[in-house]
């Protein structure tokens, strides 16, 4: 009787994990340019999984540059995970968004939202910076898409391709709002 109740109990937990797993994909997904005032000249076409690129070995995302202070915006709505100070990024916030994804703002100059916040893409979350690794360089911010659903069809033979199926390219859903 007892492990019955364990295993409906079980049954039920996964039945409502599955639903919230649904529920994130479904969830609907437009991405902004996280740079106000940003243009497709701000950044590089080609800096995504661009080697080589220091203790990184490969750049999984895209650098937007722009003039320090320069406010940040999500590109996407969801929850903040994290926001402080990381070696690498210097000044972080972690967002996870629609399907699953996390978009990852580095560099930032000043962080200005919270840990567990819900924002939208008219939140002010922080402003562009160099901080971490980037001190001493033009200010940008370093913006990352990865999904924490591998998508195995991504991986290729290149320089670290088996990574290639948790990061997004950013640039293609950026030049998406140029079109």
């Amino acid at each position: 009787m007892y492990f019955r109740k364990i295993l409906n109990t079980v049954k039920k937990l996964f039945a409502v994990l599955m639903v919230v797993l649904v529920i994130g994909f479904l969830v609907p997904q437009k991405i902004i340019m996280p740079v106000e005032g940003a243009t497709k000249k701000s950044y590089s076409q080609n800096s995504f999984w661009a080697y080589p690129w220091g203790k990184s070995v490969t750049h999984k995302g895209v650098d937007i540059f722009a003039k320090r202070g320069t406010n940040i915006r999500p590109a996407t709505g969801g929850i903040v995970l994290y926001k402080g100070t990381v070696p690498r990024g210097g000044n972080v916030v972690f967002i996870l968004g629609p399907k699953w994804r996390l978009h990852y703002y580095a560099h930032l100059d000043k962080i200005k939202t919270k840990t567990f916040s819900v924002v939208s893409s008219k939140n002010v979350i922080g402003s562009v910076g160099n901080t971490g690794n980037a001190v001493g360089k033009p200010s940008h911010l370093h913006y990352t898409i990865k999904t924490i659903i591998p998508y195995p069809w991504r991986i290729d033979k290149s320089i670290q391709g088996k990574r290639k199926m948790f990061y997004l390219n950013p640039i293609k859903y950026l030049n998406e709002n140029f079109i």
